[in-house]
C-alpha cells in the first residue's frame, strides 16, 4: 500500500488558489493579509515564516469544505493512506502578518476543528488518515485527533531527553500511532547520533541496556526498537537503513 502526504498549506502561485482566491485571506488585489508559519520552536529561535496564505475558515465553511472534500478525494484515487500534514492548525494557526520577516510576531487563531472532519467523514466515509501532530501541541489539537481516531506520530530522535514520561520513548506508545526513527525535518539517525554530546550518547546506550557502540549500531538499534514496539505501523526513512 502507498501513503501519501496533504500538506495544510498551498502556494501563493499554485492553481489552487488562483482558482479559489475566494476560500482564501487575500486584499482585493489577490496578495495574502496573513502568511503561514509557527512561532520559535527546537528547529528556529525566529521561528519559521512559510510565506503560504491563510486559509479563510468561514469562507470554506460556507462551502460545506468542497475544495477540501475534493482535494482528498482526489489524493486517495492515488494512494491508500494519507499523512495530515501540520494537523494542529486543523484547531488553530499561527497568523503572521504579511510584510513581517520573521514569524516572531503572529497570533494562534482557530482553525476549522470538528467540523471540517465531519463534513470529510459524511462525503468520503472512514478516513484512512494520519495527524502529523510534531511541534507545539496543546489539548484542542490532541482532542481533536482523538475524537476522529487518527493516529498520531511518535519520533525516536526525540525521545532520549531523560524523561521517563517523554512520549516519544517506546514505552509509552499506544497502538494507534505511526512511530518514526526520524523524518524528513531531522537528521539521519546516524548523524542526529554523532552530533549528541557524549553524556547523550551513553544514555541512549543505557536505555538500550547495551554497552556503547558505533553510530552505525546506533543507528541500527533505533530502528530496531521502532520495528519491535506496539506502534500499529512504524516507518524507517531509507537514508537510516542505508
Amino acid at each position: 500500500r502507498l501513503i501519501g502526504d496533504l500538506p495544510f498549506f498551498v502556494a501563493l502561485d499554485s492553481a489552487d488558489l488562483w482558482a479559489n482566491q475566494e476560500l482564501f485571506m487575500l486584499d482585493a488585489h489577490g496578495r495574502p493579509t496573513f502568511l503561514a508559519g509557527v512561532p520559535p520552536d527546537y528547529f528556529s529561535p525566529l521561528g519559521q515564516l512559510w510565506g503560504t496564505p491563510m486559509h479563510d475558515w468561514q469562507a470554506q465553511g460556507a462551502t460545506s469544505y468542497r475544495w477540501w472534500i475534493d482535494r482528498l478525494r482526489s489524493l486517495l484515487g492515488h494512494v491508500d493512506l494519507v499523512r495530515l500534514d501540520h494537523f494542529r492548525a486543523f484547531a488553530a494557526a499561527w497568523h503572521v502578518p504579511a510584510g513581517a520577516m520573521t514569524a516572531e510576531t503572529g497570533q494562534w487563531l482557530p482553525g476549522p476543528g470538528a467540523s471540517l472532519f465531519r463534513a470529510l467523514e459524511e462525503s468520503l466515509g472512514r478516513l484512512p488518515l494520519i495527524a502529523e501532530d510534531l511541534g507545539l501541541i496543546t489539548d484542542d489539537v490532541r482532542r481533536l485527533r482523538d475524537q476522529f481516531g487518527l493516529p498520531g506520530m511518535r519520533v525516536l530522535q526525540f525521545a532520549f531527553d531523560g524523561d521517563p514520561k517523554n512520549l516519544m520513548l517506546p514505552e509509552n506508545y499506544v497502538s494507534n500511532i505511526v512511530a518514526y526513527t526520524g523524518t524528513h525535518d531531522n537528521n539521519t539517525t546516524r548523524g542526529w547520533y554523532e552530533a549528541l554530546p557524549a553524556d547523550e550518547r551513553q544514555y541512549v546506550w543505557s536505555y538500550l541496556k547495551q554497552p556503547a557502540g558505533e553510530s552505525d549500531r546506533a543507528a541500527w538499534e533505533l530502528i530496531r526498537l521502532a520495528w519491535s514496539s506496539s506502534a500499529a505501523l512504524a516507518i524507517v526513512p531509507l537514508q537510516d537503513v542505508l
